[in-house]
């Protein structure tokens, strides 16, 4: 006879979390908000992706950005230098966000003059991945240097975002990558996913980056 029992506690904690998401999304559809959860690997060019997002809208919309990391504040230095309202996330150890540290960072940052609020999430592929954090739209970031097969590494990343960002086309001669396979392998997990190749250093597809963004606010905030 087995001396201990066993709770299985995954599914309600991420019940309640999808929950309060649910309410989170509800109170920024009000408040006319929008809220994009971006998120990628280490290294990937996440924070001058968010530099050259910032730049091609900062004249349009009203932006916040909350800079989730477990300890460090070196990437909200960075963003408050392109004039954007930025508030930095410490996790305490947390690999990922859910959506009531999420509306907590909110709470700070202060939605009521921000149009587009951006949550930059920890550097990871697994943990954010799993929760909702109460976000409109999931954007993801594959960077050329990490290789076309990431998507077959890390599944429910690739199959939760709307958009996925394949940065870093501008080092695509050096490495041995394949914009097709990529492709393919992104499209067999989720095919409504919109893929857009860019360079945040040399600013190539940003353009339709920020088309993209434009769209989706003018959505939700019909």
């Amino acid at each position: 006879m087995e001396g201990f029992r066993v709770l299985e506690i995954k599914k309600s904690v991420f019940e309640n979390n999808d929950r309060e998401a649910d309410k989170l999304r509800q109170e920024l559809k009000k408040e006319k908000t929008f809220l994009l959860n971006l998120m990628s690997s280490p290294g990937s060019g996440k924070t001058t992706t968010l530099k050259a997002t910032i730049a091609a809208l900062k004249d349009e919309m009203r932006i916040g950005v909350m800079e989730a990391d477990i300890d460090s504040d070196v990437d909200a230095h960075t963003i408050a230098e392109t004039g954007a309202k930025v508030i930095q996330l410490h996790t305490g150890g947390m690999c990922h966000l859910d959506a009531g540290m999420t509306k907590q960072g909110l709470e700070g940052l202060g939605t009521e003059n921000i149009d587009f609020a951006i949550l930059e999430n920890v550097g990871n592929l697994v943990c954010p991945a799993e929760f909702d954090t109460g976000a409109v739209k999931n954007a993801m970031i594959l960077s050329v240097p990490e290789g076309h097969d990431k998507p077959l590494k890390y599944p429910l990343m690739f199959s939760i975002c709307d958009v996925l960002l394949v940065n870093k086309i501008d080092v695509m001669p050096y490495f041995d990558f394949d914009l097709e396979k990529c492709r393919e392998y992104v499209k067999k997990l989720n095919p409504d996913i919109t893929i857009i190749p860019i360079s945040a250093r040399t600013g190539e597809g940003i353009d339709r980056w920020a088309d993209w963004l434009r769209t989706q606010v003018a959505e939700w905030n019909k």
